[in-house]
């Protein structure tokens, strides 16, 4: 089988080395500065620590420098770089073409670089762009087919990476300026509002309303483990799971989940096995119900009636009392645990306040009625579960003893020896073998666990107590020996390619000279500067292109109706629709 990699996300250092415990090939976590997730940095010295725990199991650590940044901050990034590869991180994901200017240039160290999904490659053309600079990985936009991501993948040396799993951004990214319109927060800069979480109304130009107040730019939540199989077959090097904002149980959950999911079609990159101590099921944390998206052709993404969680469905309410109902549902359920359904196309909830045989309890009555579906979003058992889990990650490790030496060997081959200093022969050989062979596989808390134990020749007397001072010893030598033999890679030097477009306007997002000069270097003349520089005058400014379409939502392809979103505030955003392509586009009023 080939071999792909697990990506996890991490808001910080205890969520990361819970992601590595529960079987992530690698983490992706945000700096102090410069990552698209602003509101989650973390220090040098986590982040050093992150490093050290996740190299024991050959599992690599990303980290995101991935917005657009000014002059001076370019400045300020490449020396962060700098301290970031001193501490053995093993990538950083990059948005800024300045920083692939630096590199070109020599003027940053020999780091892994990985394209952003913030780059926008949804093409062909796009990726073989950054394959020919030689970037080592590029990671795709979520909105392309299977076929696409096949077609890429069979034509680029560089490694790809795709997304599984969690929150869509409805926009293309790295090509929404939405937020930045409205309130000066940049989706490029790390400070997105989430505008699409919001409410607007459909409406025509001749003002009839085709939908009022919903969330009409709101996606469900992404779900691919169904097509894993077809993506490792089509090429697909990673497979990164969204959610830097998300808690650590949710990552917890999700991340086993996907690793007992990929363990079935291909093998891991790093090393371990994880001794994993509950049932994962995605349903049961944060989802607005799930997508595959554009995977296998145009279905329905959307959820116009909530941008929150739904979690789990549980069945249909039978029957309703003054103080409690029932539901057609079989499982359990337990006093605090959230409820939520639809009350006149609006999102509802509760939370239980006891359980009696099949009548459910709830701290409110209100919108509960005979038919409903109802969903749980808040599973109090689980979430205790996660919470106390004592999932644990461990290496294989093989004992052999022959001639006064004892060998320990572990699953990458790394390999340590110590002699075993006793002459006194045991009175009785047999149990001297027993006790040798038990006590050699009681590693404990230890990072590794013992597979075999081969005795080769016959074996002196040892106490209790040496065995085990010999087991951590060698146990030791033997991380350390991991550790320096731990397989860093280097990024191979850039070089100017062809940029697939001889022009490029805003949504190039050139923030910084050195930028712009990465670009007309790779023949491409940089019209505008970013949209957070200024935004341009002109008209028809897309403040968003998503393949997200509106008169698809409400069966209207046809139509030649001019339509419009109006917000909350009561502004007028004016729709433009490619069908060729079958997009949307958001216009500057």
């Amino acid at each position: 089988m080939k071999k792909t990699e697990l990506l996890a996300p991490a808001k910080d250092k205890k969520t990361a080395l819970s992601a590595i415990n529960c079987g992530a090939d690698a983490v992706y976590i945000g700096a102090l500065n410069f990552g698209a997730r602003k509101n989650v940095p973390n220090s040098l010295d986590d982040i050093k620590e992150i490093v050290d725990y996740a190299h024991k199991f050959y599992v690599k650590v990303h980290v995101t420098i991935n917005t657009i940044l000014s002059d001076s901050e370019l400045i300020q990034a490449a020396e962060l770089i700098k301290q970031l590869y001193a501490i053995g991180v093993d990538a950083i994901i990059v948005q800024d073409m300045g920083i692939f200017e630096f590199v070109e240039r020599g003027e940053l160290p020999p780091i892994i670089l990985h394209a952003s999904t913030q780059c926008d490659t949804r093409t062909l053309e796009k990726a073989k762009f950054f394959d020919e600079t030689g970037l080592t990985r590029v990671i795709l936009a979520r909105e392309l087919s299977l076929d696409q991501i096949r077609q890429i993948c069979s034509n680029i040396n560089a490694e790809v990476e795709t997304f599984i799993h969690g929150a869509l951004c409805v926009s293309y990214s790295g090509q929404c300026y939405l937020s930045q319109y409205i309130g000066g927060r940049s989706a490029n800069r790390g400070e997105c509002a989430q505008p699409c979480r919001k409410k607007y109304s459909l409406v025509d130009d001749k003002g009839n309303i085709i939908a009022k107040d919903k969330y009409l730019l709101s996606l469900r939540d992404f779900n691919a483990s169904e097509h894993i199989k077809k993506l490792v077959e089509a090429g697909v090097k990673s497979f990164k799971i969204e959610g830097r904002l998300k808690d650590e149980n949710y990552v917890k959950n999700v991340v086993a989940y996907y690793r007992q999911k990929l363990d079935t079609v291909s093998l891991k990159t790093s090393s371990g096995k994880v001794f994993l101590d509950f049932e994962p099921d995605v349903n049961k944390s944060f989802n607005r119900g799930f997508t595959d998206y554009f995977l296998t052709g145009r279905k329905k993404c959307f959820n116009f009636e909530t941008p929150k969680s739904l979690g789990e469905r549980l069945g249909k309410v039978t029957h309703i009392y003054k103080d409690s109902f029932e539901l057609d549902y079989s499982g359990k359920v337990n006093p605090q645990d959230g409820l939520c359904f639809l009350n006149n196309d609006e999102a509802a909830g509760c939370l239980i306040n006891k359980v009696c045989g099949n009548r459910i309890f709830p701290n409110k009555m209100t919108g509960l009625k005979t038919g409903i579906t109802v969903y749980r979003n808040l599973n109090v058992e689980f979430e205790k579960q996660l919470t106390n889990t004592r999932t644990k990650r461990r290496i294989r490790v093989d004992f052999k003893y022959a001639d006064g030496i004892l060998t320990a060997v572990d699953e990458d081959n790394n390999i340590t020896q110590i002699p075993v200093m006793s002459e006194i022969k045991p009175e009785n050989p047999d149990k001297m073998r027993e006790n040798f062979i038990s006590q050699l596989k009681k590693t404990g808390e230890s990072d590794f666990y013992a597979e075999n134990v081969e005795i080769k020749s016959d074996l002196p007397f040892l106490p209790v107590s040496q065995i085990n001072a010999l087991r951590r010893e060698i146990l030791e030598n033997l991380m350390t020996e991991r550790l320096k033999n731990y397989p860093r890679e280097v990024q191979k030097p850039l070089k100017y390619a062809k940029f697939p477009l001889a022009d490029y306007d805003y949504h190039a997002n050139v923030h910084n000279q050195t930028a712009r000069k990465f670009y007309e270097k790779c023949g491409c003349n940089i019209l505008e500067k970013s949209f957070e520089t200024h935004i341009p005058a002109r008209d028809n400014i897309e403040l968003m292109r998503t393949k997200h379409c509106l008169k698809f939502a409400f069966d209207m392809c046809k139509s030649p109706e001019k339509l419009f979103l109006i917000d909350e505030k009561g502004q007028k955003y004016p729709l433009k629709f490619d069908c060729k392509n079958c997009e949307m586009a958001i216009l500057r009023p």
